[in-house]
């Protein structure tokens, strides 16, 4: 029997669902461990800012490369997204200011990266902002949302195939342990990161749009990366 040809959607880029979610993250956290292994002084690591445009470069690259093995991006709520977002910086920065002025474990831990010491030349300190800006805006956002929100919360709920278990569909199991999971990669910031993480968890459950949850990260994001750069509070970043 002659083989059938390959229609051009059938020849598009294939990967295992799971790891379609998967492999971004871990991409992006290894590049996190790239950039900070070995510093002893936030200002002299030379490989922080060359991993932060791996990653935001690589990171984009596989979320769009494997953009066939994700669910389908509602939009609905995209205004509510926008308000939670609002919220998020609100409790974000305001929350972990109080903690970090009461509780030593909250501080940040070894020196922070400070653009304004390591770069010379301001053009190249303005690229290394926009990248920044976009990484967090952009890939982060989408990258996060479609592994927490989407995989996670679904695999919690499904163990065998998360597919089975729909977009934001209620369980208290997947309500309260993606926060948890979620704060382990955010470091000092894991309490915040806890608090703000059950916000888009309700997101999710009252709208089942993960559309209006990447809109509160992206919106999130956006006003912390405004306020770092206007503050000079380089351990927000």
């Amino acid at each position: 029997m002659a083989a059938t040809a390959q229609t051009p959607s059938e020849r598009k880029l294939r990967i295992r669902e799971d790891l379609a979610y998967i492999l971004p993250m871990a991409t992006f956290l290894a590049l996190i461990w790239v950039g900070t292994k070995g510093t002893e002084t936030g200002h002299g690591n030379t490989a922080y800012p060359w991993a932060y445009l791996a990653r935001a470069v690589i990171v984009a690259a596989m979320l769009f490369a494997f953009r066939h093995a994700y669910t389908k991006i509602r939009w609905n709520h995209w205004w509510l997204g926008l308000i939670v977002g609002v919220v998020g910086i609100f409790q974000w920065v305001g929350m972990q200011h109080v903690l970090e002025a009461h509780f030593a474990f909250f501080k940040p831990q070894g020196d922070v990266f400070n653009p304004d010491l390591f770069f010379t030349n301001p053009n190249t300190k303005s690229a290394f902002a926009a990248v920044r800006l976009f990484g967090a805006v952009l890939v982060v956002p989408f990258m996060e949302e479609l592994f927490w929100r989407d995989f996670c919360w679904r695999s919690i709920i499904a163990p065998n195939d998360f597919k089975l278990a729909t977009v934001g569909e209620w369980d208290w199991k997947a309500f309260v342990i993606v926060p948890l999971i979620f704060a382990v990669v955010h470091g000092n910031w894991w309490l915040t990161a806890i608090v703000w993480a059950f916000m888009i968890g309700g997101l999710l459950a009252y709208t089942k749009s993960l559309g209006a949850c990447i809109i509160a990260h992206a919106t999130t994001n956006l006003l912390l990366g405004v306020y770092v750069l206007y503050s000079k509070q380089w351990s927000l970043w």
